[in-house]
């Protein structure tokens, strides 16, 4: 069976557990908290050196890291992967887009506000995340004000799912989505496809932390 290992309140880990639940495709779910050193052991690192999570391992013991890679090779042969090499390339678009200049700004933010100590000097880095992380959402609302419903060229898919994880925890960074009522929408229309899961809440020192933040 196909095994992830993932860190829950990770956006994105949280990115393949969706997919397969909305692929309804079998698999084993491995919580390895990378906050805590999980992805630091040395089996671990024999199989990513990377250190990270999300990292899929298949039956025959190929592994696959990366959350954007692990989607397209996933929804390959779906309809949430497109054939048309247009739309195929606009999903790809979006989800080098969700890598270089959303989740940087977005889940950083997020990150510093939640895993890391109040007083922590990371905490000066929040201004500028978040004007980023604004400028990355702001691009988004523009993309669906302009007609566009979802991010992965004419239907729901990959992108979409890739672009979701986080902006919908975005106000654990500590962003406002008020600004944004084209990229609401497209928030609550994601939430209505078949199959859709929701992130799982921070463990409560971290829920505590964003809360103390607010």
């Amino acid at each position: 069976m196909t095994v992830v290992y993932g860190y829950s309140p990770s956006g994105n880990c949280h990115k393949v557990r969706m997919l397969l639940e909305q692929l309804g495709r079998a698999y084993t779910w491995i919580e390895t908290d990378s906050s805590r050193g999980a992805t630091r052991t040395p089996d671990y690192l024999a199989k990513n050196p990377n250190g990270q999570v999300p990292m899929l391992e298949l039956e025959d013991g190929r592994v696959l890291v990366e959350s954007n890679a692990i989607l397209c090779f996933l929804a390959a042969d779906t309809p949430l992967l497109p054939d048309d090499p247009w739309q195929r390339a606009q999903a790809l678009r979006w989800m080098f887009f969700e890598q270089y200049s959303h989740e940087p700004a977005i889940a950083v933010a997020r990150f510093i506000r939640g895993w890391t100590e109040l007083d922590s000097p990371r905490r000066a880095e929040l201004p500028a995340l978040q004007a980023r992380g604004h400028r990355a959402l702001g691009v988004m609302e523009g993309h669906l004000a302009a007609g566009a419903s979802w991010f992965s060229g004419e239907a729901y898919g990959v992108a979409d799912i890739a672009l979701f994880a986080y902006t919908a925890v975005a106000p654990d960074g500590g962003f406002d989505l008020a600004p944004y009522p084209a990229l609401r929408d497209w928030l609550a229309r994601v939430r209505g496809t078949p199959g859709f899961i929701d992130m799982p809440a921070p463990a409560p020192v971290h829920a505590a932390r964003l809360a103390a933040t607010d």
